[in-house]
């Protein structure tokens, strides 16, 4: 038979704190008690060589023989050390200094949230809606209908810069107008308000979390895709316009895209998703030349879902 085994004794983090600690204090104190041993030993080491063989006799300090100098320096040197193993040491050790952090760090904290809180006064920043919870899973078999997603993008994806069109083509604001007209254009905060009045003859539904969102009368304000594509329910085909996060929420529910592709890539802070050509098919392409209106070349693109 075999005898059971001792359990071994575990120690927690607190207690391994106090314990290494305390060996950082005796250590302290032993380094103390060196000092004031070598001290002694070393003050009736030079009491002996001055007046025992009378060296440095003729030297001088103030009045004093220069070994009574040496003996007070060196007992201020065992002063301050012995002030710093039982004052600093014991009031300012570890604990102090992870007090003073912890404060700072706090302090810190609380300058970061008030500036925060300056700046969502000033200028509000509206967190981006989570794509899956756009749309309740109970109403997606309802999204579907001819919704369409119209933007214009570079090719590497970018839509605009500082809520501003990176370019200005003539032919392709005039194929918007067109598209758009007498329908209802669905967009973000950010997007409606790059405008300088609300376009003509179209619905304007505009997206915001910001729940007292003032705009002028006609135009609709929701709080989710869900509400925006239910009050666009009597449009035959209405229309995302942007920005970068209203695509993306709204692409999974899209049946078609017009896409102007822009033939070059652009510095840029939004970006149209990613087109999968497993989803997506390609059904009508038309090539516009860079001219004397147009400072760069692009292609009227539309897309169907497969």
């Amino acid at each position: 038979m075999f005898g059971k085994k001792k359990s071994i004794p575990q120690i927690d983090k607190e207690q391994m704190h106090l314990i290494e600690n305390a060996q950082r204090r005796i250590k302290q104190k032993k380094r103390l008690y060196f000092h004031f041993v070598i001290f002694l030993i070393g003050a009736i080491f030079l009491i002996v060589l001055n007046t025992v063989l009378g060296v440095g006799e003729q030297t001088k300090i103030f009045g004093l023989d220069w070994f009574v100098f040496a003996i007070l320096a060196w007992l201020f040197i065992f002063f301050i050390h012995l002030f710093n193993v039982f004052v600093t040491h014991k009031f300012m050790g570890k604990e102090w200094e992870e007090a003073q952090l912890s404060k700072l760090v706090a302090q810190q904290k609380e300058r970061i949230s008030k500036l925060e809180t300056e700046v969502e006064k000033t200028n509000p920043i509206e967190k981006p809606y989570p794509i899956e919870t756009a749309i309740s899973p109970e109403k997606k078999t309802k999204v579907r209908k001819n919704l369409t997603l119209i933007a214009a993008a570079g090719e590497n994806d970018t839509i605009g810069k500082d809520n501003e069109l990176i370019w200005h083509l003539g032919d392709d604001l005039r194929r918007f107008k067109t598209l758009t007209s007498n329908h209802c254009m669905i967009m973000g905060r950010k997007t409606f308000e790059s405008f300088s009045k609300p376009l003509p003859n179209r619905t304007h539904i505009v997206i915001t979390r910001q729940q007292n969102y003032t705009v002028p009368t006609g135009v609709i304000v929701v709080h989710n895709l869900e509400d925006a594509l239910d009050a666009a329910k009597n449009d035959v085909q209405p229309f995302i316009i942007g920005g970068g996060e209203i695509y993306k929420q709204a692409l999974p529910y899209a049946d078609n895209i017009e896409l102007t592709r822009v033939h070059e890539s652009f510095d840029g802070d939004a970006f149209f998703p990613k087109i999968d050509p497993l989803v997506w098919k390609e059904t009508q392409t038309k090539l516009h030349q860079k001219d004397e209106h147009h400072k760069y070349s692009f292609s009227f693109i539309t897309y169907q879902r497969r």
